[in-house]
């Protein structure tokens, strides 16, 4: 079976000390594709650096809802440049936060916007971050054009949220929150969701599944969402690995045609 981890953050400082060990073990382990994705800036331009160098990782650039107090709208300018490379094949993640915040509900939006118009610019993926943010996303959204693509990462948001992405024709993304006991809602969620739209990933190396919840999460370690899935909705494993794989292929098949 070939798993593709849409989403993680190998960049981060928690693989400075084995970063190479852990790519390695992910091919090892039946990994096809990683999609390295960055938060700002700088860490955009060390996932390029990542995915130059290696075949099967790439990157996605953008600007994180959560980081965007050091910048200003005209750094976007920079990910614009960054969104050329051969091996940036989506933009983000982008998005609305305010589980933290709110005192900066405008820039966020305007952060989010002016990167919804360079995926659409470059006819890139749009990977979308949402945490207590659901109306004013939705409010976006529905004023603005998209990209063909759009996956909500990480989703973890009601059912009427994904009632939402599934009329529009989003994909949604789960992570390891799927494998956890408590985690209700978001079973629900996958178990109506169709499969068709369905994509996972790490978000490593926050979140790890279980087994391994607590730890340092690894791109290895998406097969176990994907084993959940197949439990959720009761069908073979190797089914659902089959079509989820597929699913991410055809959403980035446009930039990676190996």
């Amino acid at each position: 079976m070939k798993f593709f981890d849409t989403h993680c953050h190998l960049d981060f400082q928690q693989f400075d000390k084995d970063r190479d060990e852990v790519i390695k073990r992910a091919k090892d382990k039946g990994i096809e594709y990683i999609l390295n994705v960055g938060i700002d800036v700088e860490s955009s331009k060390k996932t390029i650096e990542i995915a130059e160098r290696y075949d099967f990782i790439f990157a996605s650039v953008g600007i994180h809802p959560l980081d965007i107090s050091d910048f200003k709208l005209n750094d976007l300018r920079e990910i614009e440049k960054l969104a050329k490379n051969e091996k940036v094949i989506a933009i983000g993640e982008t998005g609305l936060d305010f589980y933290y915040s709110k005192e900066n509900k405008d820039k966020q939006k305007d952060f989010f916007v002016g990167q919804i118009e360079i995926a659409g610019k470059y006819n890139l993926p749009l990977i979308v971050h949402q945490r207590e943010s659901k109306d004013e996303l939705i409010e976006i959204i529905e004023k603005i054009k998209l990209p063909e693509k759009v996956v909500f990462h990480c989703f973890c948001g009601d059912k009427e949220l994904a009632e939402y992405c599934k009329n529009k024709g989003f994909f949604i993304s789960f992570t390891g929150i799927l494998t956890f006991k408590n985690a209700k809602d978001v079973k629900e969620v996958a178990r109506f969701y169709p499969v068709e739209k369905i994509m996972v990933e790490t978000d490593a190396p926050f979140l790890a599944p279980e087994p391994f919840r607590g730890k340092r999460n690894e791109p290895f370690m998406v097969k176990y969402i994907v084993e959940e899935i197949a439990n959720i909705k009761e069908v073979r494993f190797e089914e659902i690995s089959d079509k989820i794989f597929k699913n991410s292929l055809s959403f980035f098949k446009d930039e990676n045609d190996n």
